[in-house]
């Protein structure tokens, strides 16, 4: 597939070409140099509710099973340039920690692995030891916002909460906001919101244009990332529609799941996602963000995921402004990847502790 026929709607949104393949990864391991340099782009700002951006949207779901399952052959990033695209991705991890008996030492522990994420001997390795390499943010509950904000202080990370009642987001809605209030004043610079999946499974459009709207007004500055729950909204042409909705009421970032859900981050959800950025950017000119969550836990699908955020949307979008990856284990697989890369040999998954 070369354009967005997979994903059909009314308007006068013209097809975009796919992007070029990857570029070589730098002599030094780095990944590619941006071909954009506009990024990173203006704040998306809520567009007047209007139905006919999603009324008519179709999904032609042999098509997109076809393209997602061309994925894992199309492109093969090896050795160096492996390494310079798993650097990269780590400065898109949200690191997380989302369980019952998380604790205050936990969640330093967390932070104090998010401003260090690999060892100093393989950066040197890499030639990185004297780059600053940290992950996209942490991620937690509203309780330890304080403690990671603390925690992280002087790093340039940013701390993340998932709020509106995570994960299933049944309270009131009043609650809801004063959640992220809450969250915004202990010091959290992104809130993950849960949508009300009511809202997409009933057809009440407006409602959930109305719950995000507020949702990114209570968050102030603070980015706000649209969690969808897509394994939870049965059909892809519902995870097209509700993508747009939340863009259009001035979500900063969509993103696939909770990782609560039963199911949660695919290549077949992703790529309706991506299309829809791709078409609320044709209308707009403003860039949305993406976050996959849930079940990204190994160093080849996360090569997966960016190899599609390239082809589908461009270079721009493999920047953590534009791409997180919501994940608790992928970085210690990833930490492995790049000790195999220098040594030649693989190490055990206890001797890249996280939390």
């Amino acid at each position: 597939m070369n354009s967005t026929s997979l994903v059909r709607a009314s308007g006068t949104v013209r097809a975009r070409p796919v992007a070029p393949a990857l570029a070589p990864a730098a002599a030094n391991v780095a990944a590619p140099a941006p071909d954009d340099k506009s990024y990173p782009a203006a704040r998306n700002t809520a567009q007047p509710f209007d139905a006919g951006w999603f009324d008519n949207l179709r999904v032609n779901l042999s098509a997109a099973e076809r393209r997602v399952a061309t994925l894992p052959g199309r492109r093969s990033v090896k050795k160096d340039a492996q390494a310079g695209w798993l650097l990269k991705a780590i400065s898109c991890i949200d690191l997380t920690t989302l369980s019952g008996d998380d604790t205050a030492e936990r969640v330093r522990r967390l932070c104090a692995k998010a401003v260090t994420p690999v060892r100093s001997d393989l950066l040197a390795a890499l030639g990185f030891a004297d780059r600053t390499l940290h992950t996209g943010a942490v991620c937690v509950y509203h309780r330890f916002v304080a403690t990671a904000v603390d925690a992280l202080a002087g790093s340039g990370i940013p701390v993340a909460a998932v709020s509106t009642g995570f994960p299933a987001g049944l309270i009131p809605h009043e609650l809801k906001l004063k959640e992220i209030e809450a969250s915004v004043r202990d010091g959290a610079a992104e809130i993950d919101i849960v949508i009300t999946r009511e809202h997409v499974l009933t057809g009440q459009w407006r409602r959930l244009y109305d719950e995000m709207r507020d949702f990114r007004l209570a968050a102030g500055d603070a980015h706000v990332k649209a969690i969808l729950a897509t394994g939870e909204l049965k059909t892809l042409r519902n995870v097209a529609k509700a993508s747009m909705v939340c863009m259009m009421a001035g979500a900063d970032f969509i993103k696939t799941s909770t990782g609560k859900e039963g199911v949660n981050a695919t290549p077949l959800v992703t790529l309706v996602m991506l299309r829809m950025i791709r078409q609320y950017e044709a209308r707009t000119g403003f860039r949305v963000g993406y976050k996959p969550a849930g079940g990204v836990s190994t160093a080849k699908t996360a090569l997966d995921y960016q190899v599609l955020m390239k082809e589908e949307l461009g270079r721009a979008w493999l920047e953590p402004e534009l791409f997180r990856i919501g994940a608790s284990t992928l970085l210690a697989d990833i930490e492995r990847q790049l000790e195999h890369h220098v040594t030649g040999r693989y190490s055990a998954f206890h001797r890249h502790p996280i939390g």
